[in-house]
Formats: C-alpha cells, structure tokens, sequence
C-alpha cells in the first residue's frame, strides 16, 4: 500500500513540481552575477533606449544558445575547450575594461561602443555564465523540458533584473567595477575547473564573495544621485511649507 501511494502520480507530480522550484531558485540566484555583467555591458550604450533594446535582442539571442546548450549539454560537458573558451571571454572582459576603458578620464568611456558590439556581447556573456548553472540543473533534474523550462525562467529573470541593475551602475560609484570584478571571478574559477577540478572553490565560497563585491558595490552613491536627492528634498520641504502657509491662512 506505501509503495503504490510513493509511486504513484500525485507524489510523481509533487516530485516535479519541488524540483522545478529548485532549478527556478537556483537560476534566479545565479543570475544575479550574471545580470550585473549584462548591465554594465549594456551600461556601455548611450542611451536608455539602446540599451534596453540591446538587453532585449541579446537576451533573445542568449536564450536561444542557453536552450542549445543545455540540449547538447550532455556532449558539450565532455569538452573542456567550451568551459576554457568561455572563462578566456570572460577574463578578456575584465581585463578590456580595466585596462583599456579605466584609462579614460570618463568613468562611463564605455560608451562608445555600438549596438552592434553590445549585443553579441550580451549573447555570449551569458552563455558563458551558463556554463554553471546548466551543468549544476542537469544534475538535479533527469527531465529535459523541465531544465529547458528552468532555463526559460532564467532568462526572464535576467532581463528584468539586468534593466534594475543599469538603473543603480548609474547610482552607485562602485556597482560597475564590482560587476567587472565578479565577471573576472567566473572566468578564474572555470579555467580553474578546466586546469583541475580539485582545485575549485566551493560554491559557497563563490557566492559569498559575489556578495561581498555587491556590498562594496552598494557601498557609496555617485555625487551626482545624492545632490539630485537633496534637490528633490529642498522642493519637498518647500512644497510642505507652502502647504502649511495655506493652511494657516
């Protein structure tokens, strides 16, 4: 009798729908690295406009290579040339924008590069990100569509996420650097992986520091945000009294 209630299709559903809830929380925490990456390479953009249409047409395109990847993970896994091509993107962008972009007096110089640069960029980016969370959705769950549904999720969260994340690059001084730092770690710790296994830090440790970068990130506002903050104070206050002398009369 406790045989036929274990296996049977209610538990078989409620099985599924636990696991699902894990891969959609797993992606949803690993995108937060991942969205910051997107954001200042979108951050890169001259305007809001070009922005979003770049995280909105790179997404698509990043969605379609997630879903090929993850249909051809199980061969792709056996390769270690994807995993070292990827953490090779990923170091070329730290150290292209640490080198190259800081030493300009502006500290948003990234700006000059095009849509067309952008958006491949925002492609690969996370596509190489994926790497992790691809592998880690396979080990969980034995369902295909289930992980192509994960992935789905996924990228979903990333594009919102990614558009927050542009919004506060231009509030916070250091949220920038802290993405560029976190997309140098990703790549350290796959070419790691690449070089030997043993070696690779535990995902707590990863995520941990993320953290810590997120923090020092959050850390300090730009000079500008905090004048237009004290700006929309004074009118308050000016709104305020006005009301009150109206009120008094």
């Amino acid at each position: 009798m406790l045989d036929q209630v274990v296996d049977s299709s209610l538990i078989f559903s409620f099985k599924t729908i636990l696991i699902f809830l894990v891969i959609v929380i797993l992606e949803a925490v690993l995108s937060a690295d991942n969205a910051i990456a997107l954001a200042a390479i979108a951050q890169g953009l001259p305007n809001l406009k070009s922005r979003k249409y770049a995280l909105n047409l790179g997404l698509v395109f990043a969605y379609i290579l997630r879903m090929a990847l993850i249909l051809t993970a199980t061969w792709v896994i056996n390769f270690w040339q994807f995993e070292l091509l990827g953490a090779l993107y990923l170091l070329w962008l730290t150290f292209n924008y640490f080198t190259f972009q800081k030493k300009e007096e502006d500290h948003h110089s990234s700006q000059s590069q095009s849509l067309w640069q952008a958006i491949p960029s925002i492609a690969i980016t996370d596509l190489a990100f994926s790497l992790d969370s691809v592998t880690t959705a396979i080990a969980i769950a034995d369902d295909l569509w289930l992980i192509l549904l994960g992935g789905t999720v996924g990228v979903i969260t990333l594009r919102f996420l990614a558009e927050l994340f542009i919004h506060w690059l231009e509030e916070y001084t250091h949220l920038e650097d802290a993405g560029f730092i976190t997309v140098g770690l990703v790549g350290v710790r796959l070419l790691i992986r690449v070089i030997n296994t043993d070696f690779v830090p535990p995902e707590w440790l990863m995520i941990s520091t993320i953290a810590l970068l997120f923090l020092w990130g959050f850390s300090k506002r730009s000079s500008e945000t905090i004048e237009a903050h004290k700006v929309t104070m004074e009118d308050l206050e000016i709104r305020e009294h006005e009301e009150r002398k109206k009120i008094s009369s």
